[in-house]
């Protein structure tokens, strides 16, 4: 594996970059997906938040 050409190691190079931005425009997603979800809670007044329990 020394010996691996330079075009080579820019192919590995850009495909880790890829998976890299992959995961963290994943992991931003799920944030975005979970905040409505998430709002209609943290808007509530103390009290209405423990009405349902």
């Amino acid at each position: 594996m020394a010996q691996v050409s330079e075009p080579l190691r820019q192919e590995v190079l850009d495909c880790i970059q890829f998976l890299q931005t992959k995961h963290q425009q994943e992991k931003s997603e799920a944030a975005l997906l979970s905040e409505s979800s998430l709002q209609k809670d943290w808007f509530k007044t103390e009290e209405a938040g423990w009405q349902d329990l």
